[in-house]
């Protein structure tokens, strides 16, 4: 199954957190703009409790101002000895909402979700992932520029040792806690390349983690196709997304592959940012709290091309990753290729807490612009195709975006089709019109779903 194969992309950005995999979020800061320790641990789960009576949007029924009210009687009457007791306390009042994206983060969670959302780290500049077979950690690959990269360390290095500590039975998880470090220390990792031992000793840097990668593509046709993977929402993925579009554009893409897939979304305003370097009108997304306020997102006018679009998504595509593909797919500029969405149409905001720690909260829905609710029901794409099992574990991390990559392959023959039915690539996109005519034909017409090999 595709999912099989997410989770490996999941895995191979030091820094991944796995644990906010499906949230549409919204950044606050700290009671009093910056952390402090807090004398009471009834402090913050008083803040906790005020944050969940003031904003929370009830997604299951279990809340009511009463009974949480009665809540904060029981859990402040009692006697905690430690943050860690009063932390168990908070999670417990948080688990009667039945909300699975309305959480308490410890201070070490909370840090992580800040890393993960603001697109930089502190480390050596390595991706990583777990062997399936072996049990190894492997780095898939160096990120450009960083001290890993600059030390010659290579993809399919195996980590034998961090800092003397033996990497066997490790996992990816407690290796990036070794590697990470503050900036301007240092960490050794031993390693084995084709059997020779090698060892290097790299000083941490701040690194910033590139959410898109992007290549140009030619179809059997000599169509000129731009692949970009978005994968994920944080801080610099607008920055990275105009990068991209804007390189393509001068390279000579006739067309586009926006793919999606096991993106688990991230900031509600990174999805926005990129809708609008796609869409030069009309509605990108409302969201709705629960006094019925509806905020409205649009498309500024200043979309970056206006040529055929085609979006790839699964069922790991999630959040933002919605808000994205509903957008442009509803307003007729894209076409959807793959599986169906994941289905979260709910918007988190992450909140700090005075002590470090942080909450995520559910503070409302949001609706693509046909108004349509895609929580728990998700995205159907206009043509579907699954990805086996089998390929999934066959599909190397570098033949992803290419002609090896089924899904891939349906998404540029469904883009060619879409070229050549305009009669010209240079016709200019009309939000007003459908971008790509007969979106929907090509599914009845034959192309290839999930009996591709």
């Amino acid at each position: 199954m595709a999912r099989a194969r997410a989770g490996l992309l999941a895995l191979v950005t030091v820094g991944s957190c796995a644990a906010t995999a499906v949230l549409a979020r919204e950044m606050v800061t700290p009671p009093g703009g910056t952390s402090r320790i807090s004398e009471s641990p009834k402090e913050v789960m008083d803040q906790a409790w005020q944050i969940v009576f003031r904003d929370y949007l009830d997604i299951n029924g279990k809340y009511t101002p009463d009974r949480w009210r009665t809540l904060r009687k029981d859990v402040l009457a009692k006697s905690y000895t430690s943050p860690k007791d009063a932390y168990e306390a908070i999670r417990g009042m948080l688990s009667t909402l039945d909300d699975p994206y309305t959480r308490f983060l410890d201070p070490r969670e909370f840090k992580e979700m800040q890393i993960d959302t603001s697109g930089e780290l502190s480390g050596v500049g390595i991706q990583l992932s777990l062997d399936k077979e072996t049990k190894n950690l492997v780095v898939v690959s160096p990120i450009e520029g960083s001290p890993a990269s600059r030390a010659g360390v290579m993809p399919k290095d195996i980590i034998t040792a961090i800092d003397g500590k033996s990497t066997k039975g490790m996992s990816t998880e407690d290796a990036v806690k070794l590697i990470r470090g503050q900036a301007g220390t240092a960490v050794t990792l031993n390693l084995s390349r084709k059997g020779q031992p090698i060892e290097v000793k790299l000083v941490r840097e701040r690194i910033e983690l590139h959410a898109v990668e992007h290549q140009l593509n030619t179809a059997p046709d000599g169509m000129k196709v731009g692949y970009i993977r978005l994968k994920q929402f944080n801080a610099t993925a607008s920055k990275d997304m105009r990068k991209a579009v804007q390189d393509l554009e001068s390279k000579g893409a006739q067309g586009y592959v926006l793919d999606l897939r096991s993106n688990p979304g991230g900031l509600l305003m990174a999805s926005v940012d990129i809708a609008r370097q796609w869409l030069n009108e009309g509605t990108i997304v409302s969201t709705k709290t629960r006094d019925g306020i509806t905020d409205v997102k649009r498309a500024t006018g200043r979309a970056l091309t206006n040529k055929p679009l085609v979006i790839l998504v699964n069922e790991g595509s999630a959040s933002a990753s919605e808000i994205l593909s509903g957008a442009l797919q509803d307003n007729n500029r894209a076409v959807l290729v793959g599986q169906k969405t994941f289905g979260k149409g709910l918007v988190q905001s992450v909140r700090g807490l005075s002590d470090g720690s942080g909450m995520t909260v559910t503070i409302a829905k949001y609706l693509t612009p046909r108004g349509r609710d895609i929580h728990k029901h998700g995205i159907d794409p206009d043509v579907q195709v699954k990805m086996g099992e089998l390929e999934a574990q066959r599909l190397k991390l570098e033949d992803i975006g290419t002609r090896k990559d089924t899904q891939y392959r349906v998404a540029e023959t469904t883009l060619v089709k879409k070229l050549r039915s305009a009669g010209t690539v240079e016709k200019a996109y009309n939000p007003a019109t459908a971008n790509v005519p007969a979106a929907t034909s090509s599914s009845a017409s034959g192309t290839p779903a999930s009996s591709q090999p």
